[in-house]
């Protein structure tokens, strides 16, 4: 099971860090990643990690605000958020990939995902 957490109010420009933990060993993923949903729309993605070497990919959308990071020790995934934007709210997910990071951008590349936490940004 994947279990995110940290999600909250924050106001317009300001950080946030959410963090997702497997409850227990979530194999040997290629890949982890985030992904934002809003009510009446498709998730989008908004950040990837290499589970292994640590690349980091990230759409033009987040680029140089967002950052994911992961603790493999702790089998925990992060990602950092800064600058927030009203556009930022929305339920956040993580989720678990066997494709290459690189490649790994669509909800159908992902085969496991957790429940979400919610981020509103506003002023």
């Amino acid at each position: 099971q994947l279990v995110e957490s940290g999600g909250g109010l924050v106001q317009i420009g300001g950080p946030l860090t959410l963090a997702c933990t497997a409850s227990e060993d979530i194999g040997h993923p290629n890949t982890m990643g985030w992904f934002r949903q809003t009510p009446g729309s498709e998730r989008k993605w908004v950040a990837a990690i290499s589970w292994g070497e640590g690349s980091t990919y990230y759409p033009d959308l987040v680029k140089g605000r967002f950052t994911i990071s992961r603790d493999r020790a702790k089998n925990t995934l992060y990602l950092q958020m800064d600058n927030l934007k009203p556009e930022d709210t929305g339920m956040y997910y993580c989720a678990r990939s066997y494709f290459a990071a690189h490649v790994a951008t669509m909800p159908g590349h992902f085969d496991f995902w957790g429940q979400g936490t919610q981020v509103t940004v506003s002023s």
